[in-house]
């Protein structure tokens, strides 16, 4: 029988195994029809069940306001880097970012296209080692046309642990590595995204939810594919929406509700990520964790072995022990665990009971 690896990849990442059983025995027969899921239109009433499903599930997960939409599209977060300055930084206005690391740069190189930037606080000075405070952060109200963070690091391993509320000032976050992690007041944001392929489904698929006041004054010369109202007025079926990546993300809503929802999953990824930060605090210096205390990420862990040589063995040892994705970011090296909602405690306690391993062996 095959071994199934410890999957610590960052991104297309782990799936919970029942979602991926579940997916397998409805394939090519999806509830009786005779066809796959992938086979039928978008328009057909099977495809719109789980559509609708889908958003109803996120709605109740993360206790929706009424105001708020939830839309499924395409191109990834990437695109939303472009599609956020194109719908809301209108002339006269500047949009602020809080530079946190290589997303929130790719986000802020994207709006610099559109138009003026802000830079409301920044953790380059110190390599991006730590979250810039909340009190650190400027923005300029009567000029703002929004502020964005990027709530989870993922390359960097920061996260953010509260987020800022500016009067009068939309908050809108990239949350691609950290969303449905834990509980949310979704309120304090005007639009949250996400792409799927970390903490909610396959990649294909990006997750939007937005309070619709704010799609009111959308500039009308925009591409239809790059206008937020286009997805709201056609419930996000304007075109063909990516049907078989959300059929995935409804079955991993599914099963976070049969795990108690986000206030149980919350304190998994904590007691997973202590397995992980205490083998790293308690070695006495053979690991070295690769940031601060006070923005360590509940979903990537980044750290470091002592000696460089015993890092390719560290690595090396990893993989013939089943263990996959631990190499840290080509940009930043090292090491690096995701240990996202559907990576299970058990291997986060294998991962640990190997580092401990391997630091008596080596250390």
């Amino acid at each position: 029988m095959r071994i199934r690896p410890y999957n610590f990849f960052a991104g297309p990442a782990a799936l919970p195994l029942e979602v991926i059983e579940r997916a397998q025995a409805e394939l090519s027969d999806f509830k009786g029809i005779g066809m796959s899921l992938m086979e039928i239109s978008h328009r057909s009433k099977e495809y719109e069940e789980i559509h609708d499903e889908t958003q109803q599930l996120f709605k109740e997960l993360l206790q929706l306001p009424e105001e708020y939409k939830v839309l499924f599209l395409q191109g990834g977060a990437s695109t939303q880097f472009s599609m956020i300055p194109m719908n809301f930084l209108v002339p006269g206005k500047i949009a602020n970012y809080v530079m946190t690391g290589a997303w929130a740069e790719k986000a802020i190189l994207e709006a610099r296209k559109i138009g003026d930037v802000f830079i409301s606080a920044s953790g380059e000075a110190n390599n991006y080692v730590e979250i810039p405070s909340l009190e650190d952060i400027q923005v300029y109200p009567q000029t703002a046309a929004y502020l964005h963070i990027t709530s989870n690091e993922t390359i960097a391993g920061t996260q953010f642990h509260s987020f800022p509320r500016i009067k009068n000032v939309p908050l809108i976050a990239d949350m691609s590595s950290d969303i449905l992690s834990r509980p949310l007041d979704v309120s304090q944001f005007a639009l949250i995204y996400a792409g799927a392929q970390k903490n909610l489904g396959p990649s294909g698929v990006t997750v939007v939810l937005l309070r619709e006041e704010i799609v009111r004054n959308i500039p009308e010369n925009l591409p239809v594919m790059l206008k937020y109202d286009t997805f709201t007025k056609h419930n996000s079926l304007y075109n063909t929406p990516p049907v078989y990546s959300i059929y995935i993300v409804n079955l991993v809503l599914k099963w976070i509700k049969q795990h108690g929802g986000l206030v149980s999953l919350e304190k998994r990824n904590a007691e997973k990520a202590k397995l992980i930060y205490d083998a790293i605090d308690q070695s006495g210096g053979f690991y070295t964790g690769m940031v601060k205390l006070n923005s360590r990420s509940l979903m990537n862990i980044t750290f470091k072995v002592h000696d460089d040589e015993l890092e390719k063995l560290f690595l090396q040892q990893s993989k013939a022990n089943h263990f996959i994705g631990l190499e840290g970011h080509r940009s930043v090296g090292h090491l690096r665990a995701s240990t996202y909602n559907a990576v299970p405690y058990e291997a986060c306690k294998a991962l640990t009971d190997f580092m401990i391993d391997f630091q008596k062996r080596y250390g």
